[in-house]
């Protein structure tokens, strides 16, 4: 075990948990990418790819259960590095075929890639506000609804809950059509579309 690189990994998703935190408790996280959370989030996904670079896919046996899912965590997070997601995607699905990773983790990570890509998900993991603003619904859809169940259970995620409360003290946006704008503009920009 790498308790170094565990220690690590941890620490840096930890600056991203306080971080997300404290801009939910005043509301600043809900309006739009914000950039205190975007500098977090580039500087985890620039020392994890050092981590890539030097080890690999840092799994399990590495850096114990919590360290592995760190790692996905800060991968998850960099949503404004399309190349980063989409390289580990295929390390993390190799390091659940070998027991180093969870598989629901990969299909979070398949997930968020889809709907940054605006296709439609496999495992129904990434929400968004209802057009009522009253709960959170699958963002873009999800392929195949009828086998949803199915391909939930085959990576250990609970069956799906199509309408969920918003994230405390998150409020919806005013105009939930001008923000789907900004966040399609944004993935273009980003290199997602």
């Amino acid at each position: 075990m790498d308790e170094d690189l565990r220690a690590d990994l941890i620490r840096w998703i930890a600056e991203d948990d306080e971080t997300r935190e404290r801009l939910a408790r005043d509301g600043s996280l809900f309006a739009g990418y914000h950039p205190e959370m975007e500098a977090v989030h580039r500087r985890n996904a620039a020392r994890l790819r050092e981590v890539l670079a030097r080890v690999g896919w840092p799994g399990r046996a590495r850096v114990g259960e919590d360290g592995a899912s760190a790692a996905w965590r800060i991968v998850q997070h960099a949503i404004g590095e399309p190349a980063l997601l989409r390289g580990c995607l295929p390390l993390l699905q190799r390091a659940a075929s070998e027991g180093e990773a969870d598989p629901a983790e990969v299909a979070m990570l398949e997930d968020r890639i889809r709907v940054s890509e605006g296709r439609l998900q496999r495992y129904g993991t990434q929400f968004d506000w209802s057009e009522d603003g009253a709960a959170m619904v699958p963002m873009v859809g999800v392929e195949a609804p009828e086998s949803l169940a199915e391909r939930r259970a085959a990576v250990g995620l609970p069956p799906m809950v199509w309408r969920r409360p918003p994230p405390p003290g998150a409020a919806p946006p005013a105009d939930l059509a001008a923000r789907r704008a900004e966040m399609e503009a944004w993935a273009r920009r980003v290199g997602w579309r």
